[in-house]
């Protein structure tokens, strides 16, 4: 039997493949599904351990050695490799096969999981904003509804107007010297400043410009007495900001609140207003539809020239028509005035831009929807109103 069985293993071929089994000895199985040798207890016929060695010498392999049974339970993930079962010779390319199929599942099942992921994860939430950066549907909703109670304001009891003026500012100068405190540590006096502000808008309207400058040269002695208790240390810094706030914010309004008055003064303020409204449209659809060249890039990047343009055409249009329908003027004094509310506006948004990127803040505030603060809406008005004063009460004087 030892000779038969050298005489076989002689002839492997160098494929690693039997030749075909002489006349009389059973074929062996088949290379694809190794047959389960039976393997005798301890109560055979007294072999031992030989008697697990088959008839042509070789020991017989069980499946799990092979890795057939894994390449098998593989063959699910779809690979190649585990479709195609390793021979169960002595050389290992079973465990290779094995390991080659058990990678490439689990590539495929990391794949599987990174695709249910990506599919279950819910997609960012897109905020609808114009190409300027506005919330669009939000901002034209507050603009409208400002406009609406100003509008019955001048038409009911056109006082109530300069009450809306003096709530904006009071509002305004909390945001502006909330900025400030938070931002860089510079405290404005509040109290003066909010106290002298009311006061420079209500006595403008009995007693005109003296009683605004009055109001306001008592403001800034009395915030320079308020600041005295905090010491020498920022002082120069805080009474700067005071009074600065108390002249842009109060003292720049009380001469929206002197176009009332007049027998003429819901054509007046009407021609203000609709001045810069149409300035600033101009120049927000023209910036929008060509802005291509910037006006100032380090104060604000998206100002441009071809939106400036936009604005000096909405200007001079509106106060053409205003001037001349709502006031009895001339056309050409309606163009210098749109022209004059163009250039002040322009100045007052970029002011603010300027105050803005200085202190590293987007917005003075988040009260109005899609415009921020009631700072960042007034800036182009502000302005805008001394000169829209003094060109009415030389155009049209009282």
């Amino acid at each position: 039997m030892a000779q038969v069985s050298e005489e076989r293993e002689d002839r492997v071929d160098a494929t690693g493949e039997h030749p075909a089994a002489a006349p009389g000895t059973p074929e062996p199985a088949d290379a694809g599904t190794p047959a389960t040798p039976e393997f005798p207890g301890t109560a055979g016929a007294g072999t031992g351990g030989a008697s697990a060695t088959s008839e042509t010498g070789r020991t017989p392999v069980a499946p799990e050695a092979s890795g057939v049974g894994e390449a098998t339970r593989l063959s699910a993930a779809g690979t190649a490799a585990a479709e195609t079962p390793a021979a169960s010779g002595t050389d290992g390319s079973g465990s290779a096969s094995a390991s080659s199929a058990a990678g490439a599942a689990e590539t495929s099942a990391k794949a599987a999981a990174s695709a249910d992921g990506a599919a279950a994860e819910p997609a960012p939430e897109v905020k609808k904003t114009s190409k300027a950066g506005r919330n669009l549907p939000a901002a034209i909703g507050v603009a409208l509804l400002l406009g609406a109670a100003i509008i019955v304001s001048l038409f009911t009891v056109r006082y109530l107007f300069i009450g809306i003026i003096a709530i904006a500012i009071a509002v305004g100068t909390f945001e502006f010297a909330g900025v400030l405190r938070r931002v860089a540590d510079i405290r404005v006096a509040m109290i003066p400043v909010l106290v002298g502000g009311q006061a420079m808008i209500w006595l403008a309207w009995p007693f005109g410009r003296e009683g605004a400058l009055t109001a306001f040269v008592l403001t800034v002695l009395a915030c320079l007495l308020w600041r005295l208790p905090g010491g020498a240390k920022g002082y120069l810094r805080d009474i700067s900001a005071s009074t600065f706030a108390a002249a842009y914010l109060p003292l720049f309004a009380a001469f929206a609140a002197m176009l009332v008055p007049p027998a003429d003064g819901v054509g007046r303020v009407l021609t203000f207003l609709i001045g810069v409204v149409a300035s600033d449209t101009g120049g927000y659809i023209a910036g929008v539809l060509g802005g291509k060249h910037p006006m100032a890039p380090t104060i604000s990047p998206k100002k441009t020239w071809e939106g400036f343009a936009g604005s000096v055409i909405g200007g001079i249009v509106a106060g053409a028509l205003t001037v001349s329908l709502l006031l009895d003027g001339h056309v050409w004094q309606g163009v210098v005035f749109g022209v004059a509310i163009v250039l002040t506006a322009t100045l007052g948004d970029l002011v603010e831009s300027l105050i803005k990127r200085d202190l590293g803040v987007k917005d003075m505030g988040t009260l109005l929807p899609g415009h921020g603060g009631i700072m960042d809406r007034l800036d182009s008005l502000l302005p805008s109103a001394v000169v829209s004063w003094l060109l009415l009460s030389a155009f049209v004087p009282v």
